[in-house]
C-alpha cells in the first residue's frame, strides 16, 4: 500500500453503502478492479452494458471510435440497482459513495496505447488526469465528503480491489484532493 491518506484513513465511522460508483479516467484500472469484487458485490461493467444496447447511446463518435451514451436512458435501464457501477460514467449516476480511481498520468497513457488506442486518444486521457477531470466532477456533482480518491498507480489489482471495498464498508473517510498528478503538464 502506498503511503499517504489510505493509510491514515482506516478509521471506521460510515455504514455500507448500497449504491457505489468506481469511476475515473479510462485505463485507471476500474473494470479489472471491480472484476474481483463480483463475487462480493453486484457489479456493473457499465461500458459493457452500453456497448450491447443500442438504445443506451445516440451515436458513434467515429473520431473517437466511442460511443456517446444516452445518460437519461441508462439512468432508466438501471432502474432501482444497488451495488458497483463501474465506468469513467459511474458518477454521474445517483450513487451514495464515489470511488475515483488515478493513476499516473505516463501509466495511464502506456497503458491505454497498449490496449490499441491511438496516440492522440492515450495523450488526451493522460491530460485529463493531470488535470483532475473525473474527480472535479465527482466531487461537484457528490460533494467531497462522499469522494473517495485512490492512487492505483504502483497497486496490483487485489490491492485497489481492497480500497475499493473499504470505501464501499465504510472502513476509511473520504480523501478527495489527496492525489496530485499536475507535474505531468
Amino acid at each position: 500500500m502506498t503511503a499517504g491518506a489510505d493509510d491514515a484513513d482506516a478509521t471506521p465511522d460510515r455504514d455500507r453503502a448500497d449504491r457505489v460508483a468506481v469511476t475515473g479516467t479510462p485505463g485507471t484500472g476500474k473494470t479489472t478492479a471491480t472484476a474481483l469484487l463480483e463475487g462480493e458485490y453486484d457489479v456493473i461493467h457499465l461500458n459493457d452494458r452500453i456497448k450491447s444496447d443500442d438504445d443506451l447511446w445516440t451515436e458513434r463518435d467515429d473520431e473517437r471510435d466511442t460511443l456517446v451514451a444516452d445518460l437519461d436512458a441508462v439512468r432508466e435501464d438501471l432502474g432501482g440497482w444497488s451495488g458497483v457501477l463501474d465506468s469513467h460514467l459511474a458518477h454521474r449516476f445517483a450513487v451514495d459513495r464515489v470511488v475515483v480511481l488515478r493513476c499516473h498520468p505516463e501509466t495511464v497513457e502506456s497503458r491505454l496505447e497498449a490496449r490499441g488506442e491511438t496516440a492522440e486518444t492515450a495523450a488526451e486521457n493522460a491530460e485529463s488526469e493531470a488535470l483532475d477531470v473525473i474527480l472535479s466532477e465527482a466531487v461537484a456533482e457528490h460533494g467531497a465528503e462522499n469522494v473517495y480518491e485512490v492512487d492505483a498507480t504502483d497497486r496490483d489489482p487485489e490491492a485497489v480491489a481492497d480500497a475499493i471495498r473499504a470505501a464501499i464498508e465504510g472502513e476509511r473517510e473520504p480523501s478527495a484532493g489527496t492525489v496530485d498528478f499536475i507535474d505531468y503538464i
